[in-house]
Parts: C-alpha cells; structure tokens; sequence
C-alpha cells in the first residue's frame, strides 16, 4: 500500500494517490525490504521540481509500470528538503556511477539489508527517449542484474561507501599546514578565468548566480579599498553580475525575487522555480552592494526582493516557506509569461507602449516561440541601463508593472512548499537583517525577528533543534546547517536590534555543534553522532547549491568567539580551516566561503560594541554606516543586563561608551562621536 498521505512533505503527499506503493524511508519500510529481500528503488526529489513532475507523470501514475515497481522493489520517496543527509550520500554517488554531475529526480537502486548502492540515475524516460533507456527495462535489468549477482553488486557498493568515507579523510601525518593567502589568490584568479566578459557571471549555461563568489569578490574589492589600492577586476565581475542578473529574466520584474537559474548564457529565460534559499543568498549580496557602491539598482533590487520574501513566502506564524514550483496548470512558466495582447487588454495605451518597450515585448517572442518572458530590453538581446526615476516613461513603467502584477496574481499560481526549513530560514533572518541595516529599513528586521521567534518556540525543543516544521509538525533530527545559518544569521540580527536571549540562542546552537557534530580531525559533520545511522558520515566543506556548512560554522564562531572572548570556539573555527587546507588547495574557486573563513583567520573581525540609553544608540549606529565586511557592531542598551563573557566588562557609563577592538587587540573605550570616527577611518 502507500504510505504517503500522513506525510508532511508536499512532495511526497503530491505522490500519495499514484499506484506505487510508496513508503517514506522510516524503520517500517528499511524492514519491510531486509524481510522480503526486495531492493530498494529509492526517489529523491523536490516540490518545485519541473522533472520530478514529468517523471511522475509518465511512470509513477502509470499503472502499468507501478506494478513492475511494487513486484519487484520496496518503494521509498523522499524529499530532499527534508532529508538532505540521504540525498547528499546517494547524490555522491551517484556521481560516481556516472561521472556527471547529479540533479533531482534522482533515481538510486540500493540493497536491500545494507542500503549499498546497485545502480542509479536522474530521470529516466517511460520510454526510451534522450539516449536513455526506458524506466520499465532499467526496473527489470536492474533487479535480474542484482539476483544474479549479489556478492559483485555487494562488493561494488561497499567501495563506493569506502569511497565517500575517504573524501572526509584527513591527513593528520605530517606539521600543520600553515594559512597564508595563496588559495585567496588562487579562487580570485581562478574566478577571473570563468567569468564571462560577455554577460556576467561565470561560466556557460545553464547558469546559476554563485552568491558564494560574489561575496568573495565583494569582500576583496573591499580589502583592496581600504589598504589604497583598487582590485578593479573583482568588482568589475561583481558588479557587472548583478546588474545583468537584475535586469535580465532570472529578476521577476513584477514581483521581486530571482527563479533558479538561467537555461542560456544571457540570464534572459530562467528556469522558473522560486527557492528561499537562492533569494536569501542574492538579498544579502545585492544589499551589500548597494551598501559598498551606493547604487540605486542594486537598493531597488533588494528592496523588491525582501518584500517578496515577506508577502509571499512568510506565514502567519513568522516562518519562511521553502519554494515555488515552477510550473502551474500543468505548464512551466505559465503564470511568468505574457502576450503583447494581454498588455493592451490591461494596460492605457501609453503604459502598453513603454511597457512593451522596457521589457522586451517589441521583439520576436522569448519563451518557446509563443510569449514573452520580461526582462530589461534595449533591443537586439541586450539589457537596458536603469531608466532615469525623473523620466515620465519610467512613472509609466512603475504604472504597468502594478496592473500587471495585479492581473498576474488573479491567475492559478505555482503551487508553493510551506514547509520551513530551518537552516534556509536562518539564511533568511540573516539576509533581512542585513538588508535592514544596509536599506534602513526597520520592518524587514522585525520580519527576521518573528522568524527567529518561530523557530525557538516550535522547533527547539528539550536543548535540541528539529530541522522541519509543517502542518504543526516539528520533524527530523537538525543537521550542521541548521544549527550554524541560524547562527549565523542571530548574529546578523543582533547587529540590528539587541535581544540578550537571541544571544544566548546563538551560543547554544554552537554548543550543540561542537558537542555532537565535530570531528576530532577538525571540522564538523553534517549529522549529529546521535543521528540515524547511514551508509556513510558526510562532512561538506565546498559550496554546493547553499553555503558550506563548516565554512559558516568557522565565520560563525570566530565571530562569536571574539564577542565574548571564548577561545574553545577560537580553536574549534581554527581547526575547521585548517582540516580545509588541503581541498583549498586543490579547488579554491570551490570554497569561497571557506576562503573567508581563511582571511578572518589571517586578520581578525573588527568588533564594536556601544553601550549608551536607548535614545543615544542610533546616533552612533549612523557613525559605522560604511561597508566593512570584516567589522561587526553591536549597539547594547545601557540596562541590558545578564550579558555573557567579555560582553559583561563592556559596561555602560554616564555618556555612551564605545569598544572597538581588532581580535584580541582593544583601544580604550571612547566616549565621543567624533574619536569613534577617527578611530574606525584609522
């Protein structure tokens, strides 16, 4: 029978009335496959998901193949959002089948007593199509291949899981390895070669923004600045990225955020999944680069995309929902495209005109030869500077984009995830937070707020996080990123608003992660020792779709660690980058986080505190208002009490108080504006 309609996951309730006996991966369906020795056909995939869909559509609802499937395998679905631990060692290695990258659906064979792998892939076609062959012969081959040989098909996938033990290997032989800034150097050149001069961002298509490496360009065009000299190249790909991005077609031009990726080089046609992840990730790039440069686009772009998050993707509770699928009515992007006809049905005669100019309507149809997906558009593919907010076109412009929307939001809409992940919610409290402080904008840290509220109320619960929550349903053991983006992202929001209790969250994340996810080799595991027991332990230190977890880990406690004077987080962080080394090494463009991470331990964070009464505070937050990615302020009010380690000698005075210190480095604490000023240009 199925099992999925008590599920919690949208994608797997959206699989509960096929004809396959799906089961969830639980005890009761890894037994029912040890006792009728039956392998198991193992599904990963997501909500938004377009070829998740189409899979499902061709086999999974068709009888006649779920019946071969229900004969021959135990069936088990499972969301990747939920159980990345399972998705991230079968994703592996899958890999390893194959030797090309992986992707969702994905389509794994495992034993059915030691859930070793037998044989897997991506989609597979109902029939052969694509240079694939048909799912209905890889169900029968696959099973005949493992009857006839079970001890190969054994031995085969115990090298592989030997094989994913080996990458988290490290070599603890030889002297310490030293930090230096080769592997900066080396990911800053590295990036250089893989940009494309042509349009922005890196490499061909399909093509993915790399949030990771911009904010590795950001941080040393920054650097470059502030020791005299300009580091023209990285802030030329920078920039030159975003604003292509922003006005391309990965930008909803309507309604604020950024679908997945872009399915050619020129950022025109996107696929048009929306994550919260991804919009996290730009938010906090395209603030910080508005507060680098001062430019309006990159302000506007910000903006729009935080409202998105807060109109379309928080609940009523203060969570932040997952995704958007990409398709609705069965079509993707069908509620995304346009015809010049509806434009004149909705729009006055004039707001058509320019509306049809603007975004590209003028020309030969974008999107499958029979619409048109908005983007910037000054003719011949080509994007558009920003229009001039004194032009009277652009007030026209502003007019058709809020009939538009309007019209948009009258359609059936892309079916929307909402379930709330913690660790894409912590990215998310960390990018409103920073938007908030870079916009001025005090509403988008009070949504921040209510999200971190949300989750200490529902999700931590007995000194330990759940990782899921949906439907009143907090669900699955947290895993590494959980715990260090919320972490990261309490850190964010303690810059904006002060709340000691926020604080001492954060500590306790940390100190749940240096007590069940460390390895004594440095680093951190992406489960728990406590967790369920898997083929293999996998500890990510690369950037993949989100940051790496132990590159946050590392940023989070050195920062943390330098804020109340903790040298176990000191050491745990300088053990994480130095368990690094070796992969930066090889791949450093890989690890652009991680780099950061190598660049706070060659020159530790700037730390200011003020401590002043609640009316004086914000007259010193206006002082610090330049970026300074390295520097982290905390303005404290003078009857906070309770406050932890170091930060209970940053006592207040009679005046308002500052304490600036560079790592272990601290001025005297000042007590004028105007030495403050001098003391942070010095």
């Amino acid at each position: 029978m199925n099992r999925l309609s008590e599920e919690t996951s949208p994608y797997l309730v959206q699989h509960a009335d096929n004809p396959v006996h799906w089961q969830p991966w639980d005890p009761v369906a890894l037994e029912l496959a040890r006792r009728t020795d039956r392998p198991i056909l193992l599904s990963i995939g997501y909500s938004a998901c377009h070829w998740c869909h189409v899979m499902a559509h061709e086999s999974f609802e068709d009888p006649d193949t779920a019946a071969i499937m229900n004969r021959l395998y135990v069936n088990v679905k499972v969301d990747r959002e939920e159980r990345p631990d399972i998705d991230r060692i079968y994703q592996t290695a899958q890999q390893m089948f194959s030797g090309r990258a992986g992707g969702w659906p994905l389509t794994m064979f495992l034993t059915p007593d030691e859930h070793l792998p037998i044989f897997a892939g991506t989609y597979f076609p109902k029939a052969a199509n694509y240079g694939m062959p048909a799912f209905r012969d890889v169900l029968v081959r696959v099973e005949s291949h493992f009857r006839a040989n079970r001890d190969d098909v054994r031995g085969a996938g115990r090298q592989i899981a030997n094989a994913l033990d080996n990458m988290t290997a490290v070599d603890t032989s030889g002297p310490p390895a030293q930090f230096t800034r080769r592997p900066v150097d080396a990911a800053r050149n590295q990036l250089g070669e893989t940009f494309d001069n042509e349009y922005g961002g890196f490499g061909g298509a399909p093509k993915f923004p790399h949030t990771t490496n911009l904010d590795l360009l950001l941080e040393l065009w920054s650097e470059s600045r502030a020791r005299g000299g300009v580091d023209d190249g990285a802030r030329r790909m920078c920039m030159e990225s975003l604003e292509r991005m922003a006005l391309g077609g990965l930008y909803d031009h309507l309604g604020g955020g950024f679908f997945r990726y872009s399915v050619d080089q020129r950022w025109a046609i996107p696929h048009f999944e929306k994550m919260l992840y991804d919009n996290a990730a730009l938010l906090a790039t395209y603030a910080d680069a508005y507060a680098a440069t001062g430019e309006a686009l990159h302000a506007r772009i910000a903006g729009e995309t935080a409202d998105w998050i807060m109109r379309d993707m928080q609940g009523e509770q203060g969570e932040y929902f997952s995704t958007l699928d990409a398709d609705s009515e069965g079509e993707e992007g069908k509620f995304y495209v346009w015809t010049p006809a509806e434009l004149d049905a909705l729009l006055a005669p004039d707001e058509a005109a320019v509306a049809k100019r603007t975004y590209g309507l003028d020309g030969p149809a974008n999107f499958e030869g029979r619409a048109w997906h908005l983007q910037v558009a000054a003719g011949n593919g080509e994007f558009a500077a920003p229009a001039d907010p004194d032009d009277s076109d652009a007030d026209l412009a502003r007019r058709a984009r809020e009939k538009l929307l309007i019209a948009r939001n009258a359609r059936v809409w892309p079916g929307r995830d909402e379930k709330a992940i913690v660790a894409w919610n912590g990215l998310a409290i960390a990018a409103m937070a920073k938007a908030s402080r870079q916009l001025d904008s005090p509403e988008l840290a009070a949504s921040a707020a209510r999200a971190v509220d949300f989750i200490r109320d529902r999700l931590w619960i007995d000194g330990r996080l759940k990782s899921v929550y949906k439907d009143g349903r907090a669900r699955f053991a947290a895993y590494l990123d959980d715990h260090v983006f919320l972490a990261a992202g309490l850190l964010e929001l303690l810059q904006c608003r002060w709340r000691t209790a926020d604080l001492e969250f954060a500590r306790e994340l940390l100190e749940v992660v240096l007590a069940h996810f460390s390895d004594p080799r440095g680093g951190f595991f992406f489960t728990a020792d406590d967790h369920e027991q898997l083929i293999h332990r996998p500890k990510p230190l690369a950037d993949e779709a989100l940051p790496s977890g132990n590159a946050v880990a590392a940023l989070a406690l050195i920062h943390v660690g330098h804020l109340l004077g903790e040298h176990r987080y000191l050491d745990a962080a300088e053990r994480t980058l130095r368990a690094s080394l070796p992969v930066l090494e090889r791949y450093p463009h890989a690890h652009a986080t991680m780099l950061r991470g190598i660049r706070r331990q060659l020159g530790p964070p700037e730390l200011l505190v003020v401590r002043a009464e609640p009316g004086e505070l914000e007259a010193w937050r206006s002082a610090v208002k330049a970026f300074r990615p390295d520097r982290l302020c905390f303005f404290i009010p003078a009857d906070a009490s309770g406050l932890p380690g170091l930060l209970c000698e940053r006592r207040p005075g009679a005046q308002p108080l500052a304490y600036l210190c560079r790592g272990t480095e601290c001025l005297a604490p000042i007590g004028d504006l105007e030495a403050l000023r001098n003391a942070l240009s010095g």
